[in-house]
């Protein structure tokens, strides 16, 4: 499990340095883009499930970076944003793409093309954050879920984080056809062999992550 929070109360993460920024010529704003890209793509992607735990400000790379994470939970104080048109630009580390994907189009597109930042309540609304916690419970209501995350499957949890990320993406009969074929070779697993026999012993699982 991977849990991404900021230090302290006061930012998750509030954005790129804008001073270093504006020195980069267009080969050296691509390659800062694909950084982000890459490490986007790492949380997005890797076996394990991120959790982001929003403790403040996540605007610009860190709203996305936030949106890379399979979970978000915020603080009540948090704010997040897509600013980038306000300094004539847009977000170049996967916002574009994952803010759509996250909450709608047209709410994205309105984020984004205004730069306004919003509040925790209104991101939970729209399905920004899976949940808001008072800023003194965000850690531990996060390591809760980690937690239990933790007890399942990392077999099963790969599988499924795997075939959601498909959701979205390409054709969905192949991504049907892609989750059953997933669902059938989990049945080779020692994990899928013990978690059924102890539902039927009525006893919680002991999962070994083959």
């Amino acid at each position: 499990m991977v849990v991404l929070t900021g230090a302290g109360e006061k930012a998750f993460a509030a954005g790129a340095d804008i001073k270093y920024m504006s020195g980069l010529s267009v080969s050296e704003a691509k390659d800062w883009g694909a950084l982000g890209h890459e490490v986007g793509r790492l949380l997005e992607t890797m076996p394990k499930p991120t959790i982001a735990a929003i403790n403040g400000f996540a605007l610009g790379g860190g709203c996305e970076l936030a949106l890379a994470c399979d979970l978000r939970y915020a603080s009540r104080t948090a704010r997040l944003g897509q600013p980038e048109i306000n300094l004539g630009i847009i977000p170049g580390w996967g916002g574009t793409q994952r803010l759509a994907r996250t909450t709608t189009l047209g709410y994205a597109k309105e984020l984004i093309f205004t730069g306004r930042v919003v509040d925790a309540e209104e991101a939970e609304r729209k399905g920004l954050v899976n949940a808001v916690f008072e800023p003194a419970e965000l850690i531990v209501k996060t390591m809760e879920v980690a937690k239990l995350l933790a007890s399942k499957s990392p077999v099963a949890l790969a599988a499924a984080k795997a075939a959601c990320n498909r959701a979205l993406q390409g054709g969905h009969a192949a991504n049907l056809d892609a989750e059953a074929d997933s669902f059938g070779d989990l049945f080779a697993s020692e994990d899928a062999k013990e978690g059924m026999t102890a539902f039927v012993e009525k006893r919680e699982p002991s999962f070994v992550g083959r």
